[in-house]
């Protein structure tokens, strides 16, 4: 007995000073749970798995749809469920061509964008919101209640368990809402108490629209019912389900609830289920594109699950402690840090790549953008949960064979990855994003850091096609100029600073750098499996333009050498800064980026940049030690890097939540707690020493 006694003891002891040393995950996740106190339609909350998302207003439900179509909407989107609508004509990619000179050749690009054509293929296939779940509340007279009468509110986004919690009062009544998603299945699970539940007037409304072929805030076409259908398949005591078609698409709802109550259709797409007789309630409604025996997990179960998965995602992977700095801003910066995780795992960590507002609402169809993966995905790999990425990757493997079949339509070898696209792997026509080429190199950034992460021949077989047909395409799109020899890239090319003309561009900074940075890694990557090195490879790396400069500064473009000079270049993103800071490049002079650095955060037009370039930003920084103002640019104070209370990154009325700004959040804090390879040998050093006190763990170094 005092053998087990002394060894408890030493156990507790040892336990104790691992708590002491280590970051108290719960505590740092705890103190940012986000409070409302009143309705505010920027402050929805979501649950969701990364595959499946549930928006839910002050409520805990979707109750005030429209209302919340003003801020950030109420969407239950997932990654399966995506919807066209008959093409008119038949409309395939060839009726959006044309043909653009590239040194006597002509090349064909989607560029028809604004056309019928264009446009049906811009809007299709379209990402579905499955369905509205909201509460019913009637007033006295029968009418229901408004956003107004929703008073005494004190809702909490638990992140460490995954819940909402949502308390107020209706006419005087309390109303306890928890909501949460299960980790794995595509479903909510709800528990709810008020005598307002008892009589049979008040319960949960299912509404459904159509698929809506617009670009914003409006989550679905609900004035067509005659274009689709919603019908009880079956229904017993304490569960349904419910058949939803839309053109050549059916998916199902399958609903269960505990306690006395009936579902009731109550006019076209829409059905009410009215609990009887008991203030407490619960149910859990699944969403699936195949029907399924049985009913949905339990609500018990759901929110059992989503505790633990939660739970394992806090106690895992990394973790950044800023309580012990005396820089006031330190709080804010770790705040945004804590929902970003969350946010990011809830909406960005599925099958496929996210689309920038992720699984709340559509922005851009639904359909993701691959130059904005990067953004979205790579700090899931530094922050030590690379399988929330890798899941996404099998995409590139799906659309693969599209990817080669533009290549070569073109005159090119290798695969030419898309830029706006949907789960069928055909790009979007459009006068901009069919000329961008910085998302080509990133298949072979992807490969690279998992490759660092599981150092396997498993991995260098599992992504060698995605490398080497991505290089192939890279060397054969770099342009042979023999009077100058050296290789060129462009035109036509649109560079990732979306403002120039995609005739006349040629030799974008950063674009360059990628290419340098992408074809050394492909090199890299045949000589770990024992092949020899590429010799077209290798010859477009020994002669590739340099970056351009001008009066010691880096340019945008070696056909925009005024970017100082001239305030037009110095709008949208500042992407010149990338070519040293999110990438790695030997070749580039550090001091000469350390002073372009400096004339960026001084002269450009900041109200014109995106949400991700105050991280890009803060890269650069750290990388030819500028900490200070690594730190200044990821809390510039600027509309687009606003952070709502629910940790979205808001840009403006349009784009209320910009997911690769949070991404790219992350990704910089890592880069400049863990470091980078060349990196200083010293504590977190992209922060500064002064009023900054880093403690992070489970993090690993940007390449």
């Amino acid at each position: 007995m005092l053998r087990q006694l002394i060894g408890l003891l030493i156990l507790s002891l040892l336990l104790s000073a691992c708590q002491q040393g280590g970051i108290d995950r719960e505590a740092l996740v705890r103190r940012h749970f986000p409070e409302l106190t009143s309705a505010d339609t920027l402050s929805s909350f979501t649950v969701g798995n990364g595959n499946f998302a549930f928006t839910a207003d002050v409520t805990g439900l979707q109750t005030f749809r429209e209302t919340y179509e003003n801020g950030v909407p109420l969407g239950t989107q997932s990654n399966w469920g995506w919807h066209t609508i008959e093409s008119p004509a038949g409309y395939t990619l060839t009726d959006a061509f044309s043909t653009y000179d590239t040194y006597g050749r002509e090349v064909p690009y989607a560029a028809g964008r604004y056309g019928e054509a264009g446009q049906w293929l811009r809007a299709n296939p379209h990402r579905l919101h499955l369905g509205q779940v909201g509460f019913l509340f009637r007033d006295d007279d029968d009418t229901p209640v408004r956003l107004s009468d929703i008073r005494n509110i004190r809702q909490t986004m638990d992140l460490w368990q995954g819940i909402l919690e949502s308390n107020y009062t209706i006419d005087g009544e309390d109303v306890r809402v928890e909501t949460a998603c299960h980790p794995e299945n595509d479903q909510i699970a709800v528990r709810m108490e008020s005598s307002l539940f008892t009589d049979g007037d008040n319960g949960i409304l299912f509404r459904f629209p159509y698929g809506i072929q617009a670009w914003g805030k409006q989550t679905g076409d609900w004035k067509s019912p005659e274009k689709h259908s919603s019908v009880i398949q079956e229904q017993s005591d304490h569960s349904a389900t419910i058949r939803r078609t839309l053109d050549d698409f059916t998916y199902f709802v399958h609903i269960r609830w505990e306690g006395e109550a009936g579902l009731v259709e109550h006019g076209p797409h829409t059905f009410h289920l009215l609990p009887q007789g008991d203030e407490h309630f619960a149910f859990a409604a699944a969403f699936s594109p195949e029907y399924r025996e049985g009913d949905p997990v339990g609500v018990e179960a759901t929110f059992r699950d989503s505790r633990r998965a939660w739970e394992e995602y806090w106690t895992s992977g990394g973790a950044i402690d800023l309580s012990g700095s005396a820089d006031p801003r330190a709080e804010e910066l770790e705040r945004r840090i804590v929902l970003s995780q969350y946010l990011t795992a809830a909406q960005c960590a599925g099958d496929l790549p996210p689309q920038e507002t992720g699984l709340t609402c559509n922005s851009w169809y639904g359909k993701f953008h691959l130059e904005m993966h990067w953004w979205h995905g790579v700090h899931h790999v530094l922050w030590g949960r690379p399988e929330l990425f890798e899941r996404s990757l099998s995409f590139y493997d799906e659309a693969l064979a599209m990817a080669q079949q533009k290549a070569e339509r073109q005159g090119y070898e290798g695969a030419r990855w898309p830029k706006m696209v949907g789960p069928d792997g055909r790009e979007s026509p459009s006068d901009v994003g069919v000329f961008l080429i910085w998302q080509q190199p990133h298949p072979i950034y992807y490969a690279e850091l998992l490759y660092r992460e599981s150092p396997t021949q498993e991995t260098l077989v599992r992504f060698k096609n995605l490398v080497f047909e991505t290089a192939d395409f890279m060397a054969s799109y770099a342009h042979w100029v023999p009077d100058e020899e050296r290789y060129v890239l462009g035109p036509p090319l649109i560079p990732a600073q979306e403002i120039y003309d995609k005739e006349t561009t040629m030799n974008p900074a950063f674009e360059l750098s990628y290419w340098n940075y992408g074809l050394r890694v492909a090199q890299r990557w045949r000589e770990r499996l024992g092949m020899p090195r590429d010799e077209q490879w290798d010859e477009v790396l020994a002669h590739l333009s340099e970056l351009p400069q001008q009066n010691g500064l880096y340019q945008n473009a070696e056909t925009a050498r005024g970017t100082f000079e001239d305030e037009f270049h110095r709008n949208d993103h500042p992407t010149l800064l990338g070519a040293y800071g999110m990438l790695p490049n030997d070749s580039v002079d550090v001091p000469v980026m350390q002073r372009t650095l400096k004339k960026v955060m001084d002269t450009w037009n900041w109200g014109e940049t995106w949400g991700w370039d105050y991280p890009l930003t803060a890269m650069t920084a750290a990388r030819v030690g500028e900490p200070e103002i690594a730190v200044d640019a990821l809390l510039m104070d600027v509309q687009k890097n606003t952070y709502l209370k629910n940790g979205h990154n808001y840009q403006d009325d349009r784009l209320t939540l910009y997911l690769p700004g949070n991404g790219g959040l992350l990704t910089a804090v890592a880069m400049m707690a863990a470091g980078w390879d060349g990196a200083p040998d010293e504590h977190a050093p992209g922060f500064p020493d002064d009023g900054w006190t880093v403690r992070y763990e489970g993090l690993s170094p940007l390449p």
